[in-house]
């Protein structure tokens, strides 16, 4: 939506319109009506009034549930926790925490876009396949529910060890991570990367993650149908349709106001509604009680015993398991996952900044992004989540449906997920989200994310005999080989364990097999600039990026550190700094600029990418930007 102005000139807020008699404007022409479809409710600097961040929060915890929760349930069976669900919850209260921690970090200090930070599935392979060695198996008396005793040192012993080798591993394997980041490397290597690398990277994403998708939804059709329709019906069809609110004002006391929830929260009334319709088939006995009976993961009492027992008040603190340890085997192959992560990450970057009208990210940016994420993992393995952490990629998908990519949003979600974590019982009733809605969330999630990937072509030459191969090839390579891996887990057997667990893992994730072979044969197929989109690609995420005022309104770090940086001249040769403003920029040249920004809702729009604009609005009002597509 548009910013717009009433009768008195007053701004009006981006997704309400004042009073029952306000109409909306009617679009007649239809390339203009396509532009209105696609702008951004609120851009990436803008600030939603804080209740309106605090429900949009809430939306993208939800959508980063399904991962988060589930990690810790999956680890649990390598863990030898499956009987033990108290302690489940702890490390679900765990991960909620420290996934809090690290987006707030990367939002403040890292990359500086709206993505959420959260577990991990690339380091997650790793993990299960060093607690799968012999010196880790499970003792077999505790795979049998009546000899556990949950409480005795003997078996808190048996659980430990194997989580304390594991975040000793993720501990140090994180260490690369940070050393790439802010060493500047993955900027490095990004001039190597084009559209041909990242499309298949981002759209493998998305793609990989069907057998999930589709056996979350399969444990009730209905229910994941629900979900999905209700998504897809808000997000699209009921977006530019608002619903009349009372609100009270001192100048205009009681009145309606009618904003434009379908288009906000989509995927939070999409989950809502059948979450609370499972609830009450649950109470009515509709679901079958017997585990092994379809529709049972239907119901919302399945973890009903982690909510009884689950306490109030939880601190998760570092070394909470013991003092970690290291295992050799266990760092190289999380070194495996941990290469996966920052590939996605890149990634997510680049479809996070396209969807919430920010500009691509520069090096310095991306350097950060990728330090803090290293700094992430290790700040998890630190605090025994059992995983590291990442960007994730719902959240992504969750800006494309709701057009709201405010960071603020991000910021108000990192809190709640600080607060889920303290608050034990809070995190145990979040678990009681069925499978099948969480399903059905993917269904439409894990599309975007893939589309969003495809839209990185437009900048190619499709009509290219090579374009159509390098992408093809990468793409159904992503698909084909990380299948038949899972099929056949022991197909690699070169004699050294870690060398099997390190291609063992690279070859079962998708994202790396066809960011891979779409990095090598993009750069070693001959091929003119053009033809690659190589051109294009430059022209909408050029390099000197970071000196435009857009870019650095997004990208420069908080709390006046660019400023202070820029005064020092050979911090700018640091990967991860900001290069700081051009010394042109006087007074004269400011009052230009802040001209020029005045008037730029009259500047053309540039084909293929994102511009935010501020428009002219009293100083007293928070900033907003004018964004389309």
């Amino acid at each position: 939506m548009t910013l717009g102005r009433d009768s008195n000139g007053r701004d009006v807020d981006a997704f309400a319109l004042e009073g029952p008699d306000t109409k909306r404007e009617e679009e007649t022409d239809t390339s203009t009506e396509g532009e209105e479809r696609n702008k951004l409710a609120y851009c990436v600097t803008d600030v939603p009034p804080w209740y309106l961040c605090i429900i949009l929060g809430i939306q993208h915890c939800l959508t980063a549930f399904g991962g988060i929760i589930a990690i810790p349930l999956i680890l649990s069976g390598g863990l030898c926790l499956q009987y033990d669900g108290l302690t489940q919850s702890h490390l679900i209260s765990t991960i909620f925490f420290v996934s809090g921690i690290c987006t707030l970090l990367q939002v403040t200090f890292g990359v500086r876009l709206p993505i959420l930070q959260g577990g991990t599935f690339t380091l997650l392979v790793p993990s299960l396949a060093m607690l799968s060695t012999p010196e880790w198996t499970c003792p077999a008396w505790t795979q049998n529910a009546s000899l556990v005793n949950t409480s005795s040192p003997e078996f808190i012993e048996v659980w430990q060890s194997r989580m304390r080798a594991l975040q000793g591993s993720i501990m140090v394997g994180s260490l690369f991570q940070v050393f790439v980041g802010f060493s500047g490397l993955i900027g490095f290597f990004m001039r190597f990367i084009g559209p041909l690398t990242i499309a298949p990277t981002i759209s493998l994403i998305g793609l990989s993650l069907f057998d999930s998708a589709g056996t979350k939804a399969g444990h009730h059709w209905g229910i994941s149908g629900m979900t999905t329709v209700l998504i897809i019906l808000f997000s699209q069809y009921l977006r530019h349709i608002p619903v009349p609110f009372p609100t009270f004002s001192k100048e205009k006391r009681l009145h309606t106001t009618r904003v434009y929830i379908f288009q906000i929260l989509p995927v939070l009334l999409g989950i809502t509604l059948p979450w609370l319709i499972c609830y009450i088939l649950t109470i009515c006995d509709v679901f079958p009680t017997e585990p092994n009976q379809y529709g049972h993961l239907a119901r919302t009492d399945v973890k009903g015993d982690v909510v009884s027992r689950a306490p109030w008040i939880t601190f998760p603190y570092p070394g909470q398991w013991g003092l970690p340890t290291v295992s050799l085997a266990g760092v190289v192959g999380i070194l495996a996952g941990v290469i996966s992560s920052m590939i996605e990450s890149v990634g997510d970057y680049h479809a996070c900044a396209r969807l919430s009208g920010a500009p691509p990210p520069p090096k310095h940016a991306i350097n950060r992004g990728i330090g803090i994420e290293g700094l992430g993992c290790l700040l998890a393995g630190a605090w025994g989540t059992g995983n590291g952490t990442t960007s994730y990629s719902e959240n992504v998908g969750a800006l494309g449906i709701t057009k709201v990519g405010s960071r603020m949003v991000i910021i108000a979600g990192a809190v709640l997920l600080v607060a889920i974590g303290v608050f034990g019982k809070v995190a145990a009733i979040f678990t009681t989200i069925p499978s099948p809605v969480i399903g059905g969330m993917f269904l439409v999630m894990f599309g975007v994310i893939a589309a969003a990937g495809v839209s990185n072509l437009q900048y190619v030459d499709m009509n290219s005999s090579r374009n159509i191969f390098i992408f093809g090839f990468s793409m159904f390579c992503g698909l084909v080989i990380p299948n038949w891996m899972f099929k056949n887990t022991t197909a690699i057997a070169t004699g050294v364990i870690a060398l099997d667990q390190v291609l063992t893992v690279l070859l079962t994730t998708s994202m790396f097999v066809g960011g891979f072979l779409g990095f090598i044969l993009d750069n070693t197929i001959p091929g003119s600039k053009l033809e690659r989109g190589i051109v294009a690609w430059n022209k909408a995420h050029k390099e000197d990026s970071s000196n435009t005022l857009e870019s650095g309104d997004v990208y420069d770090l908080p709390f006046g550190i660019t400023s202070y940086l820029s005064s020092s001249s050979w911090l700018r040769y640091v990967p991860f700094c900001p290069p700081g403003e051009p010394d042109s920029l006087d007074g004269a040249d400011t009052d230009a600029l802040e001209s020029k920004q005045r008037r730029g809702h009259q500047r053309p729009s540039q084909e293929g990418s994102n511009i935010c604009v501020h428009s002219a609005i009293p100083p007293s009002d928070p900033a907003r930007w004018l964004c389309t597509n």
